[in-house]
């Protein structure tokens, strides 16, 4: 009988400086967001520390007492929370220098992760494809370039400086040469993306040739269940998780129950906050997949009370790629995570009036859902034109064109043929006229 072995649990704690300007609703949601970020690197969060500064200390990011009340927490945990254990790192909820992390490390006694290499650890961990690999390994390196000189300070003479030939000269520093490596594995992924990106463009314009143009991108921030509400629109079973980023490649699907036209829809990576811009341009070309979309569904979560902050975001990411004008439809989701049903009501009737065009709905409630299939659908039929074609018997091999292509609105024989009412693109409906000899 084999023994099951528990796996053991990882305990990191949070830690925050909260910036004049930065308002308690907003600070307290990047620390929930935090949190969930822990959460999918495997830590379960034994505690959360936060001060308040007019700035961050320049030696350890956090002030001398709230170093010393960490460090008290990593060396016993067990004195505060009889359940917490071993207290492995610290995460710290903003980008601080390889100083101040270093600094901090000592005093704490303990690993520290600043906000971005959390995110560029989750994006190792959970990138599939080749091109989100090769985006996350430029980010990561990205990320250290800038630290390398502060890094070889910090080592000491000894990791600085590299002989020249025979002894003469002062040689090529070891920073000097890091980063020049640095710059050439860059400049190599860069170019193994821009080919990847021309596959992918060739792939999209083939899926365009076989399905038409309708498709359909699903943006907004990560966690506000947008997978949930890929799969409950396609049926496919895309990977949901409770956790941040739980996929980073982008996922292609038919709207289900199929439509005239067929409709395709995009999961796009998630936003989240604070996210530093060098990550937002190295997935730059998986957000591009909105770009290809005649519409952009923006998944809100009803629930989090930043959702405004998150709004303006987005507005700006896609603004930054050219998205900007693809029309969109807001979907505030999750609605049923909002309190009692008076509570639910009252959120609905908020963001109605503030957003007249929006849908509020839940995922995982099958008429809302409808709802929504109802209003892409409508969106692509709405330049859609009617016509009658006539089937001769002796035509018959077309019939399954027109009905691939076309909605057959009704359908009567007579001797000669079959009279078909059809709805369809203009272009599918006029090509079909022309094979027939007929004209639309």
């Amino acid at each position: 009988m084999q023994t099951e072995v528990k796996e053991k649990t990882k305990y990191a704690v949070v830690a925050s400086v909260q910036l004049p300007g930065v308002s308690d609703i907003e600070f307290e949601a990047s620390l929930a967001e935090l949190r969930d970020l822990a959460k999918t690197l495997g830590f379960k969060v034994a505690r959360t520390f936060t001060q308040k500064r007019s700035a961050f200390d320049a030696a350890a990011y956090l002030g001398l007492g709230k170093r010393e009340e960490i460090r008290c927490f990593v060396d016993e945990p067990g004195a505060a929370d009889s359940d917490v254990g071993h207290v492995e790192a610290v995460l710290v909820d903003h980008e601080i220098s390889p100083s101040q992390a270093r600094n901090l490390e000592e005093e704490v006694g303990c690993e520290v992760m600043d906000r971005t290499m959390v995110i560029l650890d989750i994006f190792q961990r959970n990138a599939r494809s080749r091109a989100a690999r090769a985006q996350v390994e430029i980010a990561r390196l990205e990320y250290m370039a800038p630290r390398l000189r502060e890094l070889a300070k910090l080592a000491g003479p000894q990791g600085r400086q590299r002989s020249g030939t025979g002894g003469r000269g002062g040689g090529e520093s070891l920073t000097e040469l890091d980063k020049r490596k640095i710059r050439d594995r860059i400049a190599e992924l860069q170019q193994e993306i821009a080919a990847m990106d021309v596959e992918r463009k060739t792939q999209r314009s083939r899926r365009q040739e076989r399905h038409g143009l309708a498709s359909v991108a699903l943006v907004g921030y990560t966690n506000a269940g947008k997978s949930t509400l890929m799969r409950a629109l396609t049926g496919s079973q895309v990977l949901v998780e409770d956790k941040l980023f739980a996929t980073l490649d982008t996922t292609v699907r038919a709207l289900l129950p199929e439509s005239v036209p067929r409709v395709l829809v995009t999961d796009t990576v998630g936003f989240i906050r604070n996210l530093p811009h060098a990550l937002v341009a190295s997935f730059k070309s998986t957000l591009e997949e909105a770009l290809d979309a005649a519409l952009l569904l923006n998944v809100i979560d009803a629930n989090d009370p930043g959702f405004e902050r998150q709004l303006e975001v987005t507005d700006e990411v896609l603004g930054e790629i050219g998205a900007e004008a693809v029309p969109r439809i807001r979907v505030f989701n999750k609605i049923d995570q909002v309190g009692d049903a008076a509570a639910q009501v009252a959120r609905e009737a908020m963001l109605r009036a503030t957003y007249p065009d929006c849908i509020v709905m839940s995922a995982r409630r099958n008429d809302d859902v409808a709802m929504l299939h109802r209003a892409i659908v409508a969106f692509f039929r709405k330049d859609l034109v009617e016509a009658e074609l006539f089937l001769p018997w002796s035509a018959q091999k077309l019939r399954g064109e027109i009905f691939s292509s076309c909605e057959v609105l009704e359908e009567r024989a007579d001797g000669e043929g079959v009279f078909l009412r059809v709805r369809g693109e203009r272009e599918a409906v006029k090509g079909l006229a022309e094979q027939l000899g007929q004209t639309s």
